[in-house]
């Protein structure tokens, strides 16, 4: 069976150069870590917001490790220095605007200010590249959904299209643990 290859950049001049630690590829890791039931495999990249550097690392991912699914986190705001989004479209043969769609309603839900995001979601090749935010308590938000006090999902989460969007790109088949996020796919796509 193809195993998911997972590529996980954190982009921060700060946590890149040491001054402070990098909170996003542990707590993407710790995630993925609990909502996947498929086999998988990551490969981290910790760099700092430069364009032409965002570009390369996205491109080495997918063109040479072969990453079904890039998540990123940071950079995303409208600050100068804020290039993810910008680095994301650049290297994009499509782009896949119901994620970044649905990323900013999800965190609107918590932050009056999640209209600034530039989050976007796109595919180079075959594989899915998402722009996350940079905090672990929104990447969990906007990966899992709004849920309330019983668990219950009141707004998808991103990650409920991820397994069957990478199904159609031919990559591998992916499973979740509903209880942290339920995929969805249609019956036809479902294999059993």
């Amino acid at each position: 069976m193809n195993t998911l290859k997972i590529g996980l950049v954190s982009i921060s001049d700060r946590a890149s150069s040491g001054v402070y630690q990098d909170l996003g590829i542990p707590a993407l890791e710790e995630w993925l870590g609990r909502a996947l039931s498929s086999p998988h495999h990551t490969i981290s990249r910790l760099i700092p917001d430069e364009q032409a550097l965002i570009e390369a690392t996205l491109k080495d991912l997918v063109d040479t490790e072969g990453c079904h699914l890039i998540l990123t986190t940071g950079g995303t705001g409208p600050a100068l220095r804020d290039v993810t989004p910008d680095a994301t479209l650049a290297i994009a043969d499509r782009v896949m605007p119901g994620f970044g769609e649905q990323m900013r309603q999800i965190s609107l839900h918590y932050v009056p200010t999640a209209i600034l995001s530039r989050q976007v979601g796109a595919i180079r090749k075959q594989c899915l590249i998402l722009n996350l935010p940079g905090q672990p308590k929104s990447i969990k938000e906007t990966l899992e959904g709004v849920k309330d006090e019983d668990g219950k999902v009141l707004v998808n989460g991103i990650f409920a299209a991820v397994p069957y969007c990478i199904q159609l790109l031919d990559g591998p088949y992916i499973e979740t643990h509903a209880a942290i996020v339920a995929s969805f796919r249609p019956k036809s796509a479902i294999k059993n």
